[in-house]
């Protein structure tokens, strides 16, 4: 039952509207604080303090590996490959999402950031040969 892939795309999809709330809060933050007028923002995001910049390039990260999460899941529920193996890998995908941003937004430390990413680009490689099994 493709069932099993919609609840973690949902999730996915949930999640950056989460993103985009923390992008705006920390927008707002800075204009409220002083830390930036709208002339400093009008042509480019670079005036904006850091955690203001930290939440939009997390932003812009939603819409480069979950574009392929999001591809995969179409495919798999397309060729039948929806089974247990593949919600667990999706969830699992979205978990490592989830923590890449708390890391981006947070500490932004650079090690842990990038090997939850690595580990969700691991996964994406998993879903896929899940879906070239199922085709072929």
């Amino acid at each position: 039952m493709t069932l099993k892939l919609v609840y973690p795309t949902l999730a996915m999809i949930l999640w950056i509207f989460v993103v985009l709330v923390i992008v705006f809060l920390r927008r707002q933050a800075a204009f409220k604080s002083k830390q930036v007028r709208l002339a400093d923002v009008a042509v480019s995001a670079e005036g904006y303090p850091e955690p203001a910049r930290l939440a939009a390039a997390n932003f812009s990260n939603q819409f480069e590996t979950p574009v392929i999460f999001f591809a995969l899941i179409m495919l798999a529920m397309e060729v039948g490959a929806s089974g247990y193996a593949m919600a667990g890998l999706a969830w699992a995908f979205v978990a490592t999402r989830v923590i890449h941003t708390l890391i981006h937004v947070g500490s932004n430390a650079m090690k842990p950031r990038a090997i939850v990413y690595a580990l969700g680009v691991l996964i994406l490689f998993l879903m896929w040969i899940g879906v070239v099994l199922a085709v072929i």
